[in-house]
């Protein structure tokens, strides 16, 4: 018999909500099938199964996951498990949705456990949980109902920002340095090469391109720290911010140095149509180790970019609109990386771009 074991999805996260079972209990699947929907905190992924046989729930929708946690079983003839109730807890007596004033009451919905914290967190009463009018209260329904009662809840995406930023500034000794670039001629380059390969190219392909190319002679700006030791990477793996108003993603452009232009440019338009609707998996959104964060909006002349958890450095692109240099700067993680190591890195940097002309285009 198989066990279905939740992988780790990404690294912001401890636990995963099981959203809902794409095939029904006790019905048979194939190998790499996809059987069921967990939600993080960035994206809502599909598990496949990693064998053919009967599909036998362990865990119920709804229920909170950890990772490595079994959540099902795939055999021949398996047994029914019982359905293991994580995480919920019995609500205390509410009325019921609807019943008069000073009528009889019953018992109230099943609370699921971090429902119940902001419950309680923000003086919720039972009255106001029962009119929520749904047997089982998750965090998502009282966080709808403090949304009804004039407070504005973070999006999704937003709240994973925030915990990564707030990560970043307890466990990360960052540092910063910048320095000008005049971008016009890489800028006049990057549209005639728009033209060429038909697809949009400016300054997030320029830094991407120029920033892998880096890769073989700056290592520890790709690297991550183990203790006392710098762990290196065999490619740059590069995310870049994207924010269309819809909240903040880091997509991330999986061995850039190992791509053309247009693949380059391509992948990019790829994440940019994404994020406008969320419609992002997983393996989108981890294992950047640089990060390019973009600030080409409203004329912005400086940045300062936290340094995203399980990366080294990240790099703020600004792009003056009057065509004045701009000041690229970048925030490093100083256990890893000095100061004379970074200014080193910047000026490599301004010689890629400055003498940038697009790389190899197909």
């Amino acid at each position: 018999m198989a066990e279905l074991r939740v992988p780790k999805l990404n690294n912001n996260d401890t636990e995963y909500m099981i959203v809902e079972w794409l095939v029904p209990d006790g019905a048979e699947v194939h190998e790499d099938d996809a059987v069921v929907l967990v939600e993080t905190s960035k994206a809502t992924e599909e598990l496949p199964a990693d064998t053919t046989g009967v599909l036998r729930h362990a865990m119920k929708a709804g229920a909170w996951c950890r990772p490595d946690e079994v959540i099902a079983t795939i055999g021949l003839d398996a047994p029914v498990p019982t359905p293991t109730t994580v995480d919920v807890l019995p609500a205390p007596a509410v009325p019921s949705v609807g019943a008069p004033s000073g009528g009889d009451e019953v018992g109230g919905p099943l609370v699921t456990a971090p429902a119940q914290v902001l419950i309680d967190q923000h003086g919720i009463t039972p009255e106001q949980v029962a009119s929520l009018g749904v047997h089982l209260v998750r965090r998502a329904d009282v966080e709808r109902l403090l949304t009804q009662e004039d407070r504005r809840e973070l999006p999704r995406v937003q709240r994973a920002v925030a915990r990564a930023v707030e990560l970043s500034h307890q466990t990360i000794p960052a540092a910063y340095v910048a320095v000008r670039m005049n971008l016009t001629p890489a800028l006049e380059r990057a549209r005639a090469l728009t033209r060429e390969v038909r697809r949009p190219v400016g300054v997030a392909e320029i830094f991407v391109q120029a920033v892998a190319g880096l890769h073989g002679e700056f290592p520890l700006f790709f690297a991550r720290l183990d203790g006392s030791h710098a762990v290196l990477s065999t490619t740059p793996d590069i995310g870049v911010t994207v924010d269309l108003g819809e909240g903040l993603y880091v997509p991330v452009v999986h061995d850039a140095a190992g791509r053309t232009l247009k693949d380059l440019a391509g992948t990019l338009m790829k994440h940019r149509l994404a994020a406008t609707t969320g419609d992002f998996k997983e393996a989108d959104l981890t294992g950047a180790n640089f990060v390019v964060t973009l600030h080409t909006e409203g004329e912005v002349e400086m940045a300062i970019p936290f340094v995203f958890p399980g990366t080294a450095g990240a790099l703020a692109v600004t792009s003056p609109a009057d065509g004045t240099p701009a000041l690229i700067g970048l925030a490093y993680d100083h256990r890893l990386i000095n100061g004379r190591d970074a200014s080193l890195f910047l000026a490599a940097l301004r010689t890629a771009v400055t003498g940038w002309t697009g790389g190899t285009l197909a």
